[in-house]
């Protein structure tokens, strides 16, 4: 109600489609810490479960963590043409099954991808997702401190650590083609210059569905 008393109508609402969030960075860089806070803080988005070959961890569930697979069930899948991307990533293969994505995008809820730069090319190069996807990489604030993060989690055995590190070089030089760059030196600013672009993101106009139909009311004083 207006201060003179008088009902105001309320605020329309515009349908939304939505939104692929790519988080892309060398392993140790920060992208799991911001997806998981991002995922806390925001309902309106979920995280895209990836299919994988790789065994499964100590406390890991089939279905939630990931999509559990043996080799054959995920060339299958390719196969089927059920996957918006896949990659071997350290030996494994990963993917994304389509069919969970598209019916999310389509009732205008937004899904978190945590893929590295080969999904992501494929995921830029699939015509029925394209227009949706949005892209940023997460980049270390020096080699030294990555080398500290792969440390400090304690998981991988010196082997391991190092290979990654080799990795990391080859990963970083794909940064030129991420839309968004961010240096993840604190992680709360990170995190608050991801929801910054998720915010932008959500508001452009060819993801308002029911735009047209709205400014038309407005020509003829609705």
């Amino acid at each position: 109600m207006s201060d003179g008393g008088q009902v105001t109508n309320p605020a329309p609402t515009i349908k939304r489609r939505g939104l692929m969030l790519v988080l892309s960075s060398p392993s140790g860089a920060g992208k799991t810490t911001i997806s998981r806070a991002l995922l806390e803080q925001d309902s309106n988005i979920f995280m895209s479960v990836s299919a994988t070959t790789r065994p499964k961890r100590p406390g890991e569930v089939d279905g939630k963590d990931y999509i559990f697979v043996g080799e054959d069930e995920f060339q299958s899948m390719i196969d089927r043409g059920e996957l918006l991307e896949h990659a071997r990533v350290f030996g494994h293969m990963y993917g994304t099954p389509r069919a969970k994505v598209l019916d999310a995008l389509n009732r205008g809820i937004d899904v978190l991808f945590d893929i590295d730069w080969q999904g992501t090319q494929q995921l830029g190069n699939d015509g029925s997702t394209e227009a949706d996807l949005v892209t940023v990489f997460i980049l270390p604030p020096n080699s030294k401190e990555l080398e500290n993060r792969l440390h400090r989690r304690a998981r991988d055995p010196e082997e391991v650590v190092r290979h990654r590190m080799e990795k990391a070089a080859d990963e970083m030089s794909h940064y030129r083609e991420y839309s968004y760059i961010i240096i993840n030196d604190d992680i709360d600013e990170s995190v608050g210059e991801v929801q910054s672009i998720l915010r932008a993101e959500r508001l452009r106009r060819e993801r308002q569905l029911g735009l047209h139909e709205f400014v038309q009311g407005l020509h003829d004083g609705a």
